[in-house]
């Protein structure tokens, strides 16, 4: 990689001894096979997956530049059994804050955009929310018009303040030049969301996805997951009992909910960032959050190994093929005999992620609303 040098000016090497103190890693651990930038910057020539801390917090109006959050899940993360030797992980440490919000946000997005460019799946993490728009912004350097999903009991659209964590979607979703073609919302709280808002999401024919419903199927979430270019995650969409620094609300998604989501994340061949945002490190007593967070991460991964052995989808004896009619239109369905997921066909003979349900309502005679929307948004 040629700007090695250029990104490296923008961060600050790790020090393990200091994050890991007295644990000494045995080779069975993840930590021991990751490449990380201590005293000299990794290569990164093999790494399937970048690790990239951002300890900006500023977004919250909490004034706080370099908290303590990506060090601790790094922690922890270093900790648990590497079972995907097949996935090469590198860390690239920390982004160096800047003299303000924005001059972070530079930074962050120049570097993972410079991680895109390598063809690196990046795991960002926070840091406050907002940290979404320089994630997405690494797209928008890139020119890339992109699908963005976001995992969050809120939805960050809220112009009667002046913190950016609380509005940075008004500026990501409506912002000139837009690089968004579509944006899924999953785990929205009712309570915490205005109804205006949704009547927003829903003009701009956005998909929001209350918690109950994302609980009740979370199966359907992986099309949407699959779908997207990149991943942002709140902490705040988990129930408090589960992520215990969070302090948001009693309700939301289970430990097992967001795991769940991040192995989806890690099997689409589309997702290149993944960011794990809103953990609050100093009310972390026993750092179970932190735990949390990083096996959400050990998820990624699992799916990550996954999605190698996954066949193109023009090999087409490496899926089960089932014909029917959507509005009188001969529609195609092919099942992974490998992964078990599904794509369905349009009408202009492009295949989209979809569901078994979405093949069981077509073979009912229904339209499948997946298929509805797709064809408006091409």
């Amino acid at each position: 990689m040629n700007d090695q040098l250029l990104i490296r000016d923008f961060l600050q090497p790790l020090d393990l001894p200091v994050i890991l103190g007295d644990d000494e890693l045995n080779n069975a651990q993840l930590g021991y096979h990751i490449k990380s930038y201590t005293s000299s910057f990794p290569d990164l020539e093999t790494a399937d997956v970048v690790f990239l801390g951002i300890a900006e917090e500023r977004g919250t109006g909490n004034g706080v530049s370099n908290g303590a959050a990506p060090d601790l899940i790094r922690k922890n993360i270093y900790r648990l059994y590497n079972w995907h030797p097949d996935v090469q992980i590198a860390d690239i440490g920390n982004i160096n804050s800047g003299a303000s919000l924005n001059d972070t946000y530079a930074a962050a997005k120049t570097v993972i955009a410079e991680m895109i460019a390598a063809n690196k799946t990046v795991v960002i993490l926070g840091g406050s929310h907002d940290l979404t728009l320089a994630q997405y912004g690494a797209y928008v350097q890139q020119q890339q018009i992109i699908e963005a999903s976001c995992v969050d009991a809120f939805i960050n659209l809220n112009m009667e303040t002046r913190l950016r964590s609380e509005n940075f979607l008004m500026e990501m979703l409506t912002g000139e030049p837009n690089f968004i073609r579509h944006y899924n919302h999953i785990g929205f709280q009712s309570y915490f969301v205005h109804p205006n808002i949704l009547q927003t999401m829903d003009r701009l024919r956005f998909d929001c996805f209350r918690v109950g419903v994302v609980k009740d199927a979370l199966e359907e979430m992986e099309p949407v997951i699959r779908s997207s270019n990149m991943l942002s995650i709140d902490m705040a969409a988990m129930a408090h009992a589960y992520a215990p620094a969070n302090r948001t609300t009693p309700n939301g998604l289970s430990g097992e909910d967001i795991c769940t989501l991040t192995r989806f994340a890690g099997l689409s061949e589309n997702l290149s960032t993944l960011g794990i945002y809103g953990y609050n490190a100093k009310n972390d007593l026993y750092e179970l959050t932190a735990m949390q967070a990083a096996q959400m991460i050990w998820y990624f991964i699992d799916g990550k190994s996954k999605s190698k052995t996954e066949a193109a989808i023009q090999d087409r004896h490496q899926f089960t093929e089932y014909h029917t009619t959507i509005s009188e239109t001969d529609t195609v369905f092919l099942q992974s005999k490998k992964t078990g997921r599904w794509w369905m066909q349009l009408p202009n003979q492009k295949f989209i992620a979809c569901s078994g349900t979405d093949y069981q309502l077509a073979i009912h005679s229904e339209i499948p609303e997946r298929w509805l929307m797709a064809q408006e948004r091409d």
